[in-house]
């Protein structure tokens, strides 16, 4: 049995794909990559690292990586995104310890460090960790149209200290194009729970988002170059609810 599967799912990829399997090139024993159908470089990029590639039109992100989940091989499995690059650090842990056949560990919590405009990010809501890395057998993966939840099998869960860089928010334009998807397929979301739209979430909610990312979260400590971002999920919890009421009409 393989020891590593990478997964990953990717649609039009190409400006940081290569970046982030050269990051696990060492350690991936095997990378799934479940594209939605990229119209860029990105499989001609992945087949370069000699990635599994499945195509398969994009219904929501949890189905993709359940796909993705149920074709790796791997005694364990690292969820990575196109646009997370693996530590050195991260790498040197993770391998150490998939090769430990004493650890009763069945997954990890990984550290994320985020950027915006190739700037570290600290507060605001941007220091995080995220479960990551898990024995294959040992998860349950939820269905989502945007971040989606996966559920433990047991508690035996650790914490490991090697980061993953997060380059998401690379220029405004790209960033703002991410928020206004993002905000659509929430609003999709929230629209199938039966939540409702108001005038009151339309307005009032982006502007207590700016507050509790650049203020409450001290947002301000990374410096006033951030104010676009925070300003961006501002914009995103508008585009949500304006979307949810007007697919209410």
């Amino acid at each position: 049995m393989k020891r590593l599967s990478v997964l990953m799912i990717t649609k039009n990829a190409a400006e940081t794909l290569e970046k982030s399997l050269a990051s696990i090139k060492k350690i991936a024993d095997e990378i799934i990559i479940v594209d939605s159908m990229s119209t860029d470089r990105t499989v001609e990029i992945a087949k370069n690292y000699l990635a599994k590639v499945y195509v398969k039109e994009f219904e929501d992100i949890g189905k993709q990586r359940i796909f993705g989940f149920n074709k790796a091989t791997g005694k364990w499995v690292l969820i990575l995104d196109s646009d997370e690059i693996v530590s050195e650090k991260l790498m040197m842990e993770i391998k150490s310890k998939i090769e430990n056949t004493r650890i009763k560990i069945n997954s990890y919590y990984i550290p994320y460090q985020n950027f915006f405009l190739n700037k570290p990010l600290q507060f605001g809501g941007e220091d995080y960790k995220m479960l990551r890395l898990f024995r294959r057998v040992k998860i349950n993966i939820e269905p989502s149209l945007v971040h989606n939840k996966i559920e433990i099998k047991d508690k035996k869960i650790g914490y490991l200290k090697g980061k993953i860089f997060h380059h998401s928010y690379r220029s405004i334009s790209q960033t703002y194009k991410k928020f206004t998807d993002y905000g659509i397929k929430m609003a999709k979301e929230k629209f199938l729970n039966g939540e409702k739209s108001s005038l009151k979430k339309i307005f009032l909610y982006p502007l207590h988002m700016f507050w509790a990312r650049f203020v409450e979260d001290k947002g301000y400590e990374d410096g006033i170059f951030r104010i676009p971002l925070d300003l961006g999920f501002a914009y995103m919890e508008f585009v949500t609810y304006l979307t949810l009421f007007l697919l209410s009409l």
